[in-house]
């Protein structure tokens, strides 16, 4: 696993933000005090912040040096969203934080964009994005402002950001919920290998004097089926829904308001439309109507679309590792604006290699116990294991020995998870680290105790 978090100029400043992310990731938590034992360890980390060297930008512009290898040969599918990090204030202690959400509520936002194989589903790393916190309020009405004045040209930037970094991709599918459905992304972005696969926002007039959602309502049903809704929210269980496939091509028009008359009059798009039937009282029924580049010539290809999309469940699981089910980087007591910033873009990091950790408890990619585990960890986890095995086949570590997965099983043991059931997530596996690095520092500083002389009695 890529531990480095960038290049900032200085070999001293380039290993402390390596050390610093893989003590991140490793104990599960933002606190700088917990990252360390030692106080120089701890002040280390406090300069690393600190430094004026360390900026956001260059801590995002590490985030895809390792995705750029990984990426190489796959279609990918480069999945982007946005969340809201909240941070707790006071009139007198506001920290140099914007406002976020409604009412006073104030934090940091983080834009971010991760590459994952299309075929399998693995993440492959962090790609790029955006963290910022608001200067103020904005009074120009939002359709008096130009894309660049507004906070979603992010979803521009980023996809024309992330072009270079994924170039050795055979091909790349930019995913994005409705927030990205913006005219100017379907005129600039796409290219031959390059595609978009958006959620659609609005009922957008087509070239034939239609809207988009009858056009949807109208196209012959292609097929139904029935597909796995994720738990979205504690409240809210995992279910499976009944839905009904339709797809065809439209040729949306440039919309009325769009300030820049430059963009083409039509588009020509392939839209497609889920919608759930039957669905359980007080439950929200399902309804995507998908807009793509990708050509579409049968029910299989737009069932493939509906796969893909269903992939940006990942970028949310690596938003709520960083939140108060992984890192709680919500609770973070550091006193600035700028600190927070730079904490907020390298947890997005954090998060996104704990979820390839938890990706990796069923050996998929036959990754070794070093890639997140020291040496005397491994020692630990060799030590602890067997402790954990129960006498049925399924409560025994049948990974092989020193493999991530290996590794894995016995974090998952500790956390609570009981070998039934479905596979430990995210909130397990962090309960888990938190037990076992307790473990690890007992057992070896039990190791280091000098043994006792011989005492000789007269």
């Amino acid at each position: 696993m890529d531990y480095s978090l960038g290049c900032f100029g200085d070999v001293r400043l380039d290993r402390t933000g390596a050390a610093f992310l893989a003590g991140m990731v490793a104990r599960s938590t933002v606190c700088v005090r917990r990252l360390d034992a030692s106080r120089g360890g701890v002040l280390r980390h406090g300069r690393f912040l600190g430094s004026r060297r360390v900026t956001v930008k260059k801590i995002i512009e590490g985030w895809g040096e390792a995705t750029r290898a990984a990426v190489a040969g796959r279609h990918v599918l480069a999945i982007q969203d946005t969340t809201e990090v909240k941070f707790k204030t006071s009139a007198s202690r506001r920290r140099g934080l914007g406002l976020v959400k409604k009412g006073n509520v104030r934090g940091v936002l983080a834009h971010s964009m991760i590459a994952v194989d299309a075929a399998s589903g693995a993440c492959l790393g962090p790609v790029t994005g955006e963290v910022w916190t608001r200067a103020g309020r904005v009074s120009k009405p939002h359709r008096d402002r130009q894309l660049c004045e507004r906070e979603s040209a992010r979803w521009l930037r980023c996809a024309e950001r992330a072009k270079p970094i994924l170039k050795a991709a055979a091909m790349v599918t930019v995913i994005g919920d409705r927030e990205s459905d913006i005219y100017a992304e379907w005129a600039c972005l796409p290219e031959p290998d390059f595609h978009l696969l958006t959620r659609a926002s609005s009922d957008r007039k087509l070239a034939n004097d239609g809207y988009l959602f009858a056009a949807a309502r109208n196209f012959p049903l292609a097929g139904m089926t029935h597909l796995c809704v994720p738990q979205r929210s504690p409240g809210v269980a995992a279910r499976t829904a009944s839905v009904t496939l339709r797809f065809g091509e439209v040729v949306i028009r440039r919309p009325r308001h769009e300030n820049d008359r430059s963009l083409p009059k039509t588009l020509p798009l392939r839209l497609v439309e889920l919608r759930e039937v039957n669905p359980p009282k007080g439950v929200e029924p399902l309804h995507w109507r998908l807009l793509t580049t990708h050509e579409i010539s049968s029910p299989a290809d737009a069932w493939r679309l509906v796969s893909w999309y269903k992939a940006r469940w990942t970028i949310e699981q690596v938003h709520r590792v960083m939140k108060s089910q992984g890192l709680d980087l919500e609770e973070s007591q550091l006193a600035s604006a700028d600190r927070l910033l730079k904490l907020t873009a390298t947890a997005v990091k954090a998060a996104a290699i704990t979820v390839q950790l938890v990706q990796e408890r069923d050996g998929r990619h036959g990754l070794p116990a070093t890639t997140a585990f020291t040496k005397p960890e491994i020692q630990t986890l060799a030590a602890l294991g067997p402790t954990l095995e129960g006498k049925t086949q399924r409560q025994q570590n049948h990974h092989p020995r020193n493999s991530l997965a290996w590794a894995a099983w016995t974090i998952a043991r500790l956390g609570g998870w009981n070998c039934y059931g479905k596979p430990p997530g995210p909130i397990t596996m962090r309960r888990g680290l938190e037990q076992f690095y307790a473990i690890n520092r007992g057992w070896h500083l039990r190791r280091r105790q000098p043994k006792p002389k011989n005492v000789r009695i007269p």
